[in-house]
């Protein structure tokens, strides 16, 4: 019998999450009621956010004039 891989989604705590993006927990929970990333109840009280979704937040946008910037 082979076994089949299991991807589970990897999920963190909001202050993790903070931590993570070197912001407050309030600013996780804004981008969560934004609609930026994904929040998810886990029981009564904690929620929880998906790792993959913190890695989207904030990506470099190129423009045009980025040459400029630097």
């Amino acid at each position: 019998m082979s076994e089949q891989p299991t991807t589970r989604a990897i999920s963190v705590s909001l202050r993790q999450a903070a931590q993570s993006l070197s912001v407050s927990e309030k600013t996780v929970r804004r981008l969560i009621a934004d609609g930026v990333i994904a929040g998810y109840r886990v029981g009564p009280k904690s929620l929880r956010v998906k790792v993959d979704d913190l890695e989207t937040v904030g990506r470099r946008i190129p423009s045009a004039n980025w040459h400029l910037l630097r």
